[in-house]
């Protein structure tokens, strides 16, 4: 499948004398930064009609201008991958996704994630970017996604995501008692010496901030729920651990259970066997791409994060 694309833009002042793939980057933040290298360098992907190198500098004014065809950029396999689809219409696509799903292929999930499945569910996304994957959540993580099902829907939510428009409001159960809620603005990156792991990082990390409240105090834990400002990878649980709050059955970031002293048989099970980190994306609000409504969705708790705060409302009360 193949499309035209026959866009200008022209290079603002705050970007006057920075590198062209740079801005460019900026300017079209619907492709990815590997695509427009590659228009640059076959010409596609022009500076006032004229080729130049990606390292070439562009002033305020300069005109920028794409020509070229749009391939699909997957060249992943469709999957008959059940989906829990809240919304749907011709533009945009709202999911409420599983524990233990992948959101996108890669080293060690070649395939089973939930890409392939929107290839399967709808086979044009192909041609957008990403297969429409426009922000993610980690494997185990459960909850609220949108995707893009066209270019122009694609474009929308991204400039919407990279200019702090969409509210994201997760549900988390953290290790300790809070006193109240607050906010993390930490910076962050990646770990220096884990390069799974993300961590706080004042040199060269990028702006993190969360916002928290406390729905529950338990006698040992706490239901807390998180507003998104930014969406740094792991940033929730980053954030949690630094302010020495872990969420409950973090693999990376909370280490081993922490047995509360004269638990219950019952509760030390619950704290053991809980096998994921606590966290679920309970609400999602933004504007439509196309009807520039405002929309919001929300999904109940999965019922693993139901069961852990049951028993913690029976097992961990004064």
């Amino acid at each position: 499948m193949t499309e035209i694309i026959d866009r200008q833009e022209i290079v603002p002042a705050g970007f006057n004398g920075d590198r062209f793939d740079q801005v460019a980057a900026q300017l079209f933040p619907e492709y990815s930064r590997s695509r427009l290298q590659t228009w640059i360098k076959s010409g596609e992907l022009t500076v006032n009609g004229e080729v130049q190198r990606t390292r070439d500098k562009v002033y305020e004014d300069d005109k920028l201008a794409l020509h070229a065809e749009l391939q699909s950029e997957v060249r992943w396999e469709a999957e008959k991958i059940e989906l829990d689809i809240v919304y749907e219409d011709d533009h945009v696509m709202v999911i409420n996704k599983p524990a233990g799903l992948v959101v996108h292929p890669g080293a060690g999930n070649p395939d089973g994630t939930l890409l392939n499945a929107l290839l399967n569910h709808f086979p044009d996304i192909a041609t957008v970017p990403r297969a429409g994957i426009v922000h993610r959540l980690d494997r185990d993580t459960t909850g609220l996604m949108i995707a893009a099902k066209t270019l122009e829907a694609h474009t929308s939510l991204v400039a919407q995501l990279q200019a702090r428009e969409v509210h994201r409001e997760y549900d988390a159960v953290v290790f300790g008692t809070m006193t109240g809620g607050g906010t993390v603005d930490e910076p962050m990156g990646r770990h220096p010496r884990q390069r799974t792991k993300m961590a706080v990082s004042q040199i060269g990390g990028k702006e993190a901030i969360t916002h928290y409240r406390v729905t529950r105090r338990f006698l040992n834990h706490t239901h807390i729920r998180c507003f998104l400002e930014t969406g740094r990878t792991h940033q929730i649980r980053v954030h949690m651990a630094h302010i020495k709050y872990p969420l409950i059955g973090d693999p990376l970031y909370a280490g081993r259970p922490r047995l509360p002293k004269g638990a219950s048989e019952v509760l030390i099970t619950q704290l053991r066997g809980f096998g994921r980190q606590a966290l679920h994306a309970r609400r999602l609000e933004l504007e439509h791409p196309i009807s520039g409504d405002t929309m919001s969705w929300e999904v109940p708790l999965p019922e693993d994060m139901k069961a852990l705060l049951a028993v913690l409302s029976t097992e961990d009360v004064r």
